[in-house]
């Protein structure tokens, strides 16, 4: 098992580093808070659950806010705080927190990186789509946003999470701070407030021990996948969107990443 997990480790940090597939997530330091305590939380950007710590920055987000139900409180913070995360928690209950980033881009000056990140996601296609367009060969550009939610258990952490209008997102169909929860975490994928079938859901698994493992997983017809999860583990899901920008001049692809983290309690 311990070999499995390193080599399993070891492919993902070799295919990340290979398609600069750095992912983005919201960390927090825990997912469990006795009500009123403080929310806290670092927005990371990197590889297998390790990453550069990203500040409060309003130039660098669209919103940065918390969920519960229809009450929708944004997160005020000082510009360079780190934590970029830390306020009373407002509410008991589950509590979602979106981060939706401002777009940045990619310069791809080699042809292989760009296929072999596509590839990685899931895009295999990807060298016909490219043609087809009469996109440019190399250098070109891609643009790409983040869309990010973590679920944060308040006392009890009852309640539901739900499309909060990301532009790509996962929803929580379970709520893993439940006592009845059965192991099983039912998350749909959508892009445009729409299920996407058939699209890959990467999972990193982090158990206490800290030796992450990397899954692939796919959703259904109605873009829900069930997913095992484990007690005591912290998970990153993390699904992309690549779309064509036509009539643009400012890049050539769109890419659209969606994440999700929790943690899974010890019953």
């Amino acid at each position: 098992m311990m070999l499995l997990r390193f080599i399993l480790t070891a492919w993902c940090a070799i295919c990340a580093s290979v398609a600069t597939a750095h992912e983005f997530w919201i960390d927090a330091e825990n997912y469990q808070v006795p009500p009123g305590a403080q929310i806290v939380a670092n927005l990371k950007n990197g590889q297998i659950f390790e990453g550069t710590t990203l500040s409060y920055m309003t130039r660098s987000f669209t919103r940065f806010d918390l969920v519960q139900g229809d009450t929708v409180i944004p997160v005020e913070g000082r510009m360079g705080d780190r934590p970029a995360l830390n306020v009373a928690a407002p509410m008991q209950g589950l509590i979602s927190v979106v981060h939706e980033t401002t777009p940045s881009f990619v310069n791809y000056k080699e042809w292989e990186k760009f296929l072999s990140f596509a590839a990685h996601k899931d895009f295999p296609d990807i060298a016909a789509r490219h043609a087809a367009y009469g996109f440019p060969d190399v250098p070109f550009k891609e643009r790409y946003t983040r869309h990010a939610k973590s679920l944060i258990a308040v006392g009890d952490g009852a309640g539901a999470d739900s499309a909060t209008g990301l532009k790509t997102e996962f929803v929580a169909l379970s709520n893993p701070y439940e006592p009845t929860f059965d192991g099983g975490m039912r998350v749909q994928v959508l892009y445009l407030g729409a299920p996407r079938a058939d699209a890959q859901v990467e999972v990193f698994d982090r158990p206490p021990s800290g030796d992450v493992v990397v899954t692939l997983h796919r959703t259904n017809g109605d873009g829900v996948a069930t997913i095992p999860v484990a007690p005591g583990h912290t998970y990153l899901f993390d699904a992309v969107v690549l779309e064509p920008i036509l009539n643009d001049d400012t890049a050539v692809w769109d890419t659209f990443w969606a994440a999700l983290t929790f943690a899974v309690p010890l019953r």
